[in-house]
């Protein structure tokens, strides 16, 4: 007769999760190599791709901030964010939840590529849409589609900290096939009495007649769901569409912008080769407007090319109209892909958070959202 025992594994013990005391990824440079340790499938068109460190580093970010992967699709080298649907709370991996566009070439690639074992090289995360300290007693996270992805980071990350504010969560979906999280989602609302949860469909899936709320988001309905509006800090993502209708929505209803935040970038659905120079309006008229055409000149030292650039024209354009490919994404100031170090000359550089200050005190710029004061050589 055999006699089977078991005991506890401390879930703490080498070779299962490194100590909490490791480095962190990103402390020495804002770039890395992380190994894909396992896909998700979440709906029928969405995956999760978790991420981890090979030296068993852990990740430190805020909630709704986004990483950018360096990828090369046919050749060509394209960079892409996404945002970090893994919470802070849980430093040992992260990950990031893509839908699968049409036409789409890193979604697809993604989807149709990426599988444990394979090494990607990520930008260290970036981003302002976080949640502010100190927190607030009550939240109303507003989302979209894949739009989902950041509120859903500070779901998580409210819920692992036992956080007692009250938060509503609505979310818009085309179908309930297309709910994405929608399982955890309801978990988690059923043991966090604290939150409440209500998505919205336009419509019924094949194998399942939506039976809750129907349509898109109106003021009607959020005035039903949420009659404490004004007394929330709302946070916002989705399609343009979507951030724009809810920004009218809650304009009309009288609420303070003050406490309003969105998400504003979005590039799954962007082509290969994306990225288009800017047309800027230039005044034909008076002094300011000889100023403004003024013109310098960028050295681009390793392309070996120096191309012209209007004083009111931002650098990545001027590359792109000379026929430069500089890696670029957001065009925002946002997703730090743009960043390079400016060798010589000076720049008037309005960033949205891509940048961090001791980057800027080592000459880096982001050519996306600069635009020159003198003549430029640029590292690139």
């Amino acid at each position: 007769m055999t006699t089977a025992t078991s005991s506890a594994v401390d879930p703490r013990s080498p070779g299962l999760l490194p100590p909490l005391s490791s480095p962190e990824c990103w402390a020495q440079d804002d770039q890395t190599t992380l190994v894909c340790r396992g896909v998700w499938e979440i709906t029928h068109d969405v995956k999760t791709f978790l991420f981890g460190a090979p030296d068993g580093r852990v990740f430190n970010f805020e909630a709704g901030q986004f990483i950018t992967l360096q990828l090369e699709i046919d050749g060509q080298p394209i960079n892409r964010c996404y945002t970090v649907s893994s919470p802070p709370t849980r430093p040992h991996l992260i990950s990031i939840t893509v839908k699968r566009v049409l036409g789409g070439p890193v979604s697809n690639w993604l989807h149709d590529n990426l599988v444990a074992g394979t090494e990607v090289t990520v930008l260290a995360p970036l981003g302002q849409f976080t949640l502010a300290s100190p927190m607030a007693d009550k939240y109303l996270f507003l989302s979209a589609g894949s739009g989902i992805t950041p509120v859903m980071s500070m779901t998580r990350t409210l819920t692992d900290l036992g956080s007692a504010a009250d938060i509503i969560f609505i979310h818009n979906a085309r179908t309930p096939a297309d709910i994405i999280y929608r399982r955890e989602l309801e978990a988690i609302a059923a043991v966090m009495p604290n939150i409440k949860v209500v998505h919205i469909c336009e419509g019924d899936y094949p194998s399942e007649r939506w039976m809750g709320l129907r349509g898109r988001l109106s003021a009607a309905a959020l005035e039903a769901i949420v009659p404490d509006l004004n007394e929330r800090v709302t946070y916002t993502c989705g399609p343009p569409a979507y951030m724009a209708a809810v920004r009218r929505i809650v304009t009309a209803l009288g609420y303070d912008m003050a406490n309003y935040h969105e998400e504003s970038f979005d590039f799954d659905s962007l082509p290969a080769g994306e990225q288009q120079a800017r047309e800027i309006e230039v005044p034909q008229d008076g002094g300011e407007a000889e100023a403004e055409q003024a013109t310098f000149n960028i050295e681009f030292v390793r392309s070996r090319k120096t191309v012209t650039c209007g004083a009111k024209q931002f650098v990545l354009d001027a590359a792109l109209t000379a026929g430069l490919r500089p890696p670029s994404s957001c065009s925002q100031g946002m997703c730090g892909t743009c960043k390079t170090v400016m060798l010589d000359g000076s720049v008037d550089m309005q960033h949205n958070g891509g940048i961090r200050p001791k980057e800027v005190a080592a000459g880096k710029i982001l050519i996306c959202c600069s635009t020159p004061l003198s003549d430029l050589k640029i590292d690139a």
